[in-house]
């Protein structure tokens, strides 16, 4: 006995036409392969918005008619018409397999209720409940440890100390730098403000 299946589509306002194809002929696909395989169609949804974003009317009708029992499934001529985003897929797929309905794509092959598919499906459910430890930025990392290393000379550095103690401004220090012309620790001609503050940083720490 066949399936009953919703068939989803949809385009985006900035797709390049060339790039994807067209609701009809999505619909067209749809209903050929369900044809083939002996599947009923009970309704087509669709969406012109972009695969970027989740708050697709569309797509959460045909999800809600599923977990509703109205239909066996959602069938996609093409697996990014579901979404662009991998963690996105990853979610779908969780609550398809843990409400009991089947998501098929025509390309790349897929369908979750066949033992590959199933496979696939076992895959990206795991994957939705992972919850990696996040990774902190480099500059945040080094904003929370006091900020960016310094890479002036300790004779430089110590002289930039030793004129901040004496009361000057970090403009004149950097003022009296380049009269001098020292150069910057990146090998610049001219001192300002903010290259003083990892040296005056370190000293603080």
């Amino acid at each position: 006995m066949g399936r009953s299946l919703i068939g989803y589509v949809r385009v985006a306002p900035r797709e390049k036409t060339s790039e994807r194809p067209t609701l009809d002929a999505q619909r067209e696909a749809i209903a050929a392969a369900a044809a083939r395989a002996g599947d009923a169609l009970v309704a087509f949804e669709e969406d012109v918005r972009s695969g970027r974003s989740m708050r697709r009317p569309g797509l959460r009708a045909a999800i809600a008619a599923c977990r509703a029992g109205d239909a066996d499934g959602i069938a996609v001529a093409r697996l990014d018409r579901l979404t662009y985003s991998v963690s996105d897929l990853a979610q779908l797929v969780k609550a398809a397999v843990d409400d009991g309905y089947t998501i098929i794509s025509l390309d790349p092959e897929v369908d979750l209720s066949r033992p590959g598919g199933r496979a696939v499906g076992e895959v990206l459910a795991t994957a939705a409940t992972w919850q990696p430890p996040a990774i902190a930025k480099p500059g945040r990392a080094m904003a929370r440890r006091g900020g960016r290393p310094s890479s002036t000379p300790a004779p430089v550095a110590e002289r930039i100390r030793t004129l901040r103690a004496e009361g000057m401004t970090l403009q004149a220090i950097c003022d009296t730098l380049n009269a001098e012309q020292v150069p910057t620790p990146r090998g610049g001609a001219e001192w300002r403000p903010t290259s003083l503050r990892s040296v005056l940083r370190a000293d603080a720490r």
